[in-house]
């Protein structure tokens, strides 16, 4: 009673304050209300087992909205875990094996494929990915065989900046409009803009040629040959292909000077060949040699020869390497002059090539088959695992016996790792194979017996039996001939996939099957210009009528790539050009045979 009169009296004091009321706060009217219930209070003093009751009630009510409100976060918590966790699964490689088929889901067998073997992860800016240590290695390897070969040939390593000045960055684009469209700026330092933005380097040249500048005065200086292993970032492009597409990636680039063209020009092919053996030597992929055309050489070259890779399982060729010939146009742009012997003053002539981590993503997908990498065992950071397979009685035998073979295999320079760990041993075989380790040794207790150990091939699957005293050299045979042979099966597939075309609908057919097209070509500009697109148009038409370019063109909107095609390179070996043969393309005269194909 006590506690309804307080309520009233309450209310009629407020309705009594004239505009007081209407004028207050809420927070105002709130300290109106309990300075009068205090007045209230005095006056009328309440029942302390009704207070007891109200207050009981008002903290029940307070603790189950806070229940609740924990309840919910929980929930909300508990969604984004499972959420995270699904993901996971779905992107990093969870789950062991592959799903995805390399010949019918090549796009999804690829994401698989490089997360589920620990090669890469994903980071939250596009284009961007971890290299995790599976795939660092092999990096470290291909730098390992690369600079042994360019150091033996008088190249020294040294490290430029990341930062370019955007007055040295405009004197390249003013003459050859070269990487404006991919260059990143930094424009903030803090939350203060700069006085000026600074780009981050698409390639080295305005970083490095000022110095050299300063570096050559006579011809004494030269030559000047300088490499460095560094990242670079290109941002122009809106749809990345983890390692063969990247806004940030890993390379090496080396850059000369020369005081002729005819040394220039013996180093750019002298290059050229580290780069063809780099692949085929090391990750046994065969490649292409070719000149670029004038289209597709880099901006402000002489000219520009590179190395064509081609996966074959998606009809797309690749860029593998290239090394160009600079000549004396950027010695021009930045005033790079020696004295010759005569005491006059000359243009030096230059050269500039670079190897990218693109070479593992085009390892990878020549390679792997369905369950997962398939590693050359030259570019394997393990090249065998060793597997004890304990049972029971036999775990002490069976793993001092592994220990013991494992230690001379390691110590004949074979890499290698021991797996004893308590997986299974179906769990054991599924990792490494997904890893694409070259050759797996197996060690169990019938073996300890018979004094042998069981190996199993990575690349054919491939399992015999050998004894322990053979166990190092045999190891060595099977993996220098696992290398031989994975060339040799990529290079059989390779090239089945080049066909000669004559005529436009040879030519739109064969794309259509994958292949790569060598074609009778006029070397004309605008004919290039046509060929790309009459071929894009020709694709969606043939799509409409053609179940094998319709299945193309489906895959393309999977992994955002054009039905185009563009020149490869006009090959070094050149095929016979029987006379008055005509451009495929045009009709014109033809002058060269061109590789022609879609590419990343």
């Amino acid at each position: 009673m006590l506690g309804q009169a307080c309520d009233k009296t309450i209310a009629i004091l407020l309705r009594i304050l004239p505009k007081c009321n209407a004028d207050m706060q809420p927070m105002q009217a709130r300290l109106v209300a309990v300075f009068v219930r205090r007045f209230v209070d005095v006056l009328y003093p309440r029942d302390e087992a009704e207070l007891a009751k109200r207050r009981a009630e008002g903290e029940a009510k307070k603790a189950a909205a806070k229940a609740a409100a924990e309840a919910k976060k929980a929930q909300m918590k508990a969604e984004k875990a499972a959420a995270a966790a699904a993901a996971k699964k779905k992107d990093t490689g969870d789950l062991l094996g592959i799903e995805a088929k390399k010949a019918s889901q090549f796009p999804e067998w690829y994401q698989q494929v490089i997360t589920r073997s620990d090669m890469l992860d994903y980071y939250d800016v596009s284009g961007c990915y971890i290299l995790r240590p599976w795939a660092y290695r092999q990096w470290e390897l291909i730098q390992s065989y690369f600079d042994g070969l360019i150091k033996k040939s008088g190249v020294q390593n040294a490290y430029f900046p990341i930062f370019v000045s955007p007055q040295a960055l405009k004197k390249e684009e003013d003459a050859f409009q070269g990487f404006s469209a991919e260059v990143a700026w930094v424009t903030k330092s803090g939350k203060s803009d700069l006085a000026e933005p600074i780009a981050v380097r698409p390639t080295s040249e305005t970083v490095m040629y000022p110095a050299f500048k300063n570096w050559v005065r006579s011809h004494r200086d030269l030559p000047l040959r300088v490499n460095q292993w560094c990242n670079v970032v290109r941002w122009e492009f809106k749809h990345p292909v983890p390692f063969i597409r990247t806004r940030e990636f890993l390379w090496q680039e080396g850059h000369s000077v020369y005081a002729t063209q005819e040394e220039s020009e013996r180093e750019v092919m002298e290059i050229l060949g580290y780069y063809a053996s780099v692949y085929e030597d090391i990750l046994a992929v065969p490649v292409m040699r070719g000149r670029k055309t004038e289209k597709e050489k880099f901006a402000g070259a002489l000219f520009t020869t590179t190395v064509e890779a081609f996966i074959p399982t998606n009809g797309r060729a690749v860029q593998a390497a290239t090394s160009h010939c600079l000549g004396q146009s950027f010695a021009k742009i930045f005033d790079i002059t020696v004295e010759n012997e005569k005491h006059e003053k000359q243009y030096v002539w230059q050269n500039s090539w670079g190897l990218t981590t693109r070479s593992l993503g085009v390892c990878t997908m020549v390679h792997g088959d369905d369950k997962g990498l398939v590693l050359p065992p030259r570019i394997a950071p393990v090249q065998v695992v060793f597997i004890p397979l304990r049972y029971k009685e036999s775990v002490e035998a069976v793993q001092r016996r592994a220990e013991q073979l494992f230690g001379a295999l390691k110590d004949s320079g074979i890499r290698c790792t021991l797996d004893d760990s308590d997986n299974t041993g179906g769990w054991k075989y599924n990792h490494w194979e997904v890893r694409g380790v070259p050759l797996r040794i197996e060690l169990g207790p019938r073996d300890l017996e018979k004094e042998c150990v069981v190996f199993v091939r990575r690349d054919t699957g491939a399992k015999e039996t050998v004894s322990w005293t053979n166990m190092i050299s045999r190891a060595k045979e099977i993996l220098d001939d696992m290398q031989k042979s994975l060339f040799a099966r990529a290079k059989e597939e390779r090239d089945k996939h080049i066909v000669r075309c004559t005529s436009w609908e040879d030519f739109m057919n064969s794309l259509v099957k994958r292949n790569m097209c060598l074609c009778p070509w006029c070397d004309c500009m605008a004919c290039e210009e046509e060929i790309k697109i009459k071929s894009q148009n020709d694709s969606v038409t043939m799509a409409q009528t053609n179940a094998d370019a319709a299945a193309e063109l489906a895959e393309e909107q999977i992994t955002s790539l054009t039905g185009a095609a563009k020149s490869l390179c006009i090959p070094f070996e050149q095929p016979e050009l029987p006379e008055g043969s005509k451009c495929f393309a045009c009709g014109k005269p033809a002058k060269c045979w061109c590789l022609f194909g879609r590419s990343y």
